[in-house]
């Protein structure tokens, strides 16, 4: 050992031989490095693949862009039955997740709530809401929450629900009316319902009716909101490659523009007239919401005010919200109703149970039309009408289920996919509302069952719940209570879909309208 030493120390003494073993050391030193820094990457790399959600094969740069049409839904659905149920889908420099489990689905919007309470915001979105100032697009943080909870405690509250009741009555009287006047004759049925909802919302927000010569205004209106969706759920390049949003290439920006220009344009003559004539129509002490708004941005405290641009943009909210979904759960209730006539009857045997066939439905009647409320669920769980929800977005880079969602990714929900699902519903594409008299966990639209949540669930539930509840079930009963409703040649209705970012029937509803009863009754 001694001579080893000696012969080191020799070496040392001679500087070619000491420049020699430094040289040496140093080249070790820097490959150690080396392999320690390529360890490191290749670790982080297969790690990184391990963790992220399976998902079929993308295009280089395009990725699954041009995989995806004509019907988005359908490929995601598709590809959820091939990988998994949690999928990776890339278009551009776009990340999409697809969530189609129950369990997957409550990881996120329950335990890891807040981290994904964002919303990736369409370049068509910002251009409608000032950029996002709107309940349903606006970014999570304190002035989301100051304008959910002024819209649920102010408006959406039972009391607030009760300063517009006369206003709904109103409306839905005048439906039975002019479908009264068609008796006997084939009706699109989808246009009435539609605009009877749209003409709720309308004299709900400001007093207004679409009757006599405001009903070419509902038409004009039906069919920018039918455009605009259309836009809403188109795939954007200019969403997909931020770089290239300048050149408009597909005219998305430019269209959405110009539909929404109308709508402002519209609701701001709106508000200048209300401000101009002073506090809004009332009828047997009601109040309608435009009043409520206004009267939330005369306050002076910024936590419970208003501005001028959010009230605009809440009103948008609640002509499309208020209209598009809840128009598109009547279409699919009365489509399921008359494809199943043992179902219809026993809507029939309820309504004349409760209601009787000398009185006209009232709000206070629905709590006890269970049955009816069955159906509505039903016709939810199988034909949610915004089947893969709002996008929501992550703020930070999250682990769920064992794979990596990435910070700013896009993620779906597939309610359509998961309430249908084997696993959990029995003979899931049956029309059978009897499931939800038997089981209280699915009777509620709170988002807690995550087999159900077809209004969202979470930090970003649908606000408007308790409207669309009231709205769908009175303008129901209504309408198979004053009438029967007949075929025309026998056939059924169909059960194709459209999909326009609410799913639609892709053709209307046409019936035979048959008074059930007397004309005393009906004008009422």
């Amino acid at each position: 050992m001694s001579n080893f030493y000696d012969k080191v120390a020799v070496l040392a003494g001679d500087g070619l031989a000491a420049f020699t073993i430094t040289e040496v050391a140093a080249t070790l030193t820097v490959a150690t490095l080396l392999i320690i820094y390529f360890s490191r990457l290749v670790k982080k790399h297969v790690i990184k693949t391990k963790l992220s959600p399976p998902g079929p094969v993308g295009l280089p740069i395009l990725g699954h862009l041009l995989f995806i049409k004509p019907d988005f839904l359908q490929y995601v659905t598709k590809q959820s039955q091939i990988h998994g149920r949690i999928i990776k889908l890339q278009l551009g420099r776009k990340v999409y997740i697809i969530i189609s489990s129950p369990s997957i689905a409550k990881q996120i919007l329950k335990d890891h709530d807040a981290i994904f309470a964002n919303r990736d915001i369409p370049v068509a979105a910002i251009k409608g809401t000032f950029g996002g100032l709107d309940i349903v697009w606006r970014s999570n943080g304190p002035e989301l929450q100051k304008l959910r909870k002024l819209v649920v405690r102010e408006i959406m509250s039972n009391k607030g629900l009760d300063a517009c009741y006369e206003f709904r009555r109103r409306e839905i009287r005048q439906m039975v009316k002019n479908i009264h006047g068609k008796i006997g004759s084939p009706i699109n049925l989808s246009e009435q319902i539609f605009l009877t909802t749209l003409s709720v919302t309308i004299s709900m927000l400001w007093g207004g009716s679409l009757n006599g010569e405001e009903a070419k205004l509902g038409l004009e209106i039906k069919d920018r909101l039918e455009e605009f969706m259309k836009l809403m759920g188109e795939p954007n390049i200019s969403d997909i490659f931020p770089m290239l949003r300048p050149f408009n290439l597909q005219g998305i920006e430019s269209k959405t523009k110009k539909h929404l220009s109308w709508f402002y344009g519209f609701l701001e003559s709106v508000i200048k007239q209300r401000m101009k004539l002073g506090e809004g129509p009332k009828m047997a002490d009601s109040k309608d919401f435009l009043q409520q708004l206004l009267e939330l941005n005369q306050r002076g405290d910024a936590k419970t005010s208003l501005s001028m641009m959010e009230i605009k943009a809440l009103l948008l909210d609640m002509v499309i919200g208020g209209t598009d979904t809840t128009f598109a759960t009547m279409e699919w209730a009365m489509t399921e109703l008359l494809r199943h006539p043992d179902k219809l009857r026993k809507v029939i045997e309820e309504l004349d149970a409760i209601i009787g066939d000398q009185n006209v439905v009232e709000e206070s009647n629905l709590p006890r039309l269970l049955y009816l409320d069955a159906v509505v669920k039903e016709t939810l769980r199988i034909h949610p009408p915004v089947p893969l929800l709002v996008p929501h977005m992550p703020s930070e880079t999250t682990v769920i289920a064992g794979y990596t969602i990435p910070k700013n990714s896009c993620i779906f929900f597939n309610v359509r996919a998961i309430q249908r699902d084997a696993e959990f519903w029995e003979d899931p594409l049956r029309f059978e509302p009897e499931r939800f008299l038997k089981d209280t966990e699915k009777r509620n639209y709170t988002g807690n069952s995550f087999h159900f949540f077809p209004f969202g669930s979470g930090r970003r539930i649908c606000v408007g719940i308790p409207l669309a509840e009231k709205i769908i079930m009175q303008i129901l009963a209504t309408l198979l209570h004053c009438f029967d409703w007949e075929l025309p040649n026998g056939r059924q209705p169909d059960v194709k879909e459209k999909l326009r970012f609410v799913l639609t029937k892709a053709e209307p509803l046409v019936v035979v309208p048959i008074a059930r009863l007397s004309n005393s009754i009906q004008n009422q």
